[in-house]
Parts: structure tokens; C-alpha cells; sequence
């Protein structure tokens, strides 16, 4: 197996066609409440990857889970980060990700960390990296995850901040019908962080 990447909550892995996911024990945690928490996220972030199918929007491809030794294992998606592609069809790709995100709030799928960085760019884009995910009905989780995207947008991609980020609500309004709910919560969510920004 070889080591790709590693963040906070897991260690990942390539092993051949598939990706290993180790979601690793934190030592400044109790032992206890640490077993607990990976232990939920794992189970939650199978039950995501599984849901992502069903629904058709593009995704790893479950093969196993553990709740034991807090390891998913799942397909391995080839292709660019679509961070590192963005700017080469910027308008297009961005509506395909509120295209794409708009579904995943119509079927209460909130990713959680929105960014380039966990989308990849094959034969269309494909949504990576559920280890934060959860899933809600609630307009004011839709409304952070697209504010995040927002902000991810802005932060990585300045030069072409303004046009991307239409061009995502643009393909979430379309694909969206209670999209209205949800934008007019993130208007709120966004003032809120102009008022602690202060």
C-alpha cells in the first residue's frame, strides 16, 4: 500500500484499484469518547458514500467498511483535482459543482468541505472526501456548506472568484427547487460572518 494524503481525521492509502481510508485514534482524547466518535464517523461516512450512488451523483464507489479498525475502503477515482483545472473552463465546471452540490442538498447530503480540492475532474466531476459529512434537512446546513464553497472559491481561485461563484448558484438555483429557501439563509449566515469579521 502506499501512502497519498493525510489530514486530520484519517491517514489514505492506494491500494491497486482502490482507496484504504484509516480514520486514525487521537491521543488527546479520551480513549473511550475517541473509539465512539471514529467509530460514528466511519459508519456515517459509509452510509454517505452509499446514499452518493443511489442518488447519481458521481462519488467513490463503496467496496468495505470496518467499524472496528475504523477503515473504508473505496474506489479510486483518477483524474485532476479540480482545483489544479479550474481555470481552464471555469465558467462550465462551476456550474456543474452547484449543479452537482443542489443535488446533494436535495437528498439531505451535506459534504462539509466544499472545496476544489475534494472534487475530481475524470469524465465528469466526482465529489471526494466525505469524512466530515452528515446529512440534514435543515436550509441553515445547506446554507453553510454553500458558504463554505464560497469562501474556498474565493480563497484559491481569486482571480476568477466573482464569475465562478454566480456561475455555481446559477447551476444550484437550476437544479434546485427549494433553492430560494437556502439562499436567503446563506445571505444570513454570510452577514453573520461579516458582523465577527468586524
Amino acid at each position: 500500500m502506499e501512502k497519498i494524503g493525510s489530514g486530520a481525521e484519517a491517514v489514505i492509502y492506494l491500494d491497486k484499484d482502490n482507496v484504504i481510508k484509516d480514520r486514525i485514534s487521537k491521543s488527546y482524547r479520551l480513549p473511550e469518547i475517541d473509539t465512539k466518535l471514529r467509530r460514528s464517523r466511519t459508519r456515517r461516512e459509509a452510509k454517505v458514500i452509499e446514499k452518493l450512488n443511489s442518488i447519481g451523483v458521481p462519488g467513490p464507489k463503496l467496496i468495505s467498511m470496518d467499524d472496528n479498525s475504523m477503515k473504508i475502503s473505496m474506489s479510486h477515482i483518477k483524474g485532476s483535482k479540480v482545483r489544479d483545472v479550474l481555470a481552464e473552463n471555469p465558467i462550465e465546471l462551476c456550474k456543474e459543482i452547484g449543479k452537482k452540490v443542489a443535488k446533494l442538498h436535495f437528498n439531505g447530503i451535506i459534504h462539509a468541505d466544499l472545496t476544489t480540492s475534494n472534487m475530481i475532474l475524470s469524465d465528469e466531476i466526482y465529489f471526494i472526501d466525505f469524512g466530515l459529512s452528515f446529512f440534514s434537512d435543515k436550509a441553515e446546513d445547506k446554507a453553510v456548506d454553500l458558504h463554505l464553497l464560497d469562501r474556498a472559491l474565493e480563497s484559491r481561485h481569486f482571480s476568477l472568484y466573482p464569475s465562478c461563484w454566480k456561475a455555481v448558484l446559477e447551476g444550484y438555483e437550476k437544479e434546485y427547487n427549494e433553492s430560494g429557501l437556502v439562499l436567503k439563509r446563506l445571505e444570513k449566515v454570510e452577514s453573520r460572518g461579516r458582523n465577527k469579521g468586524k
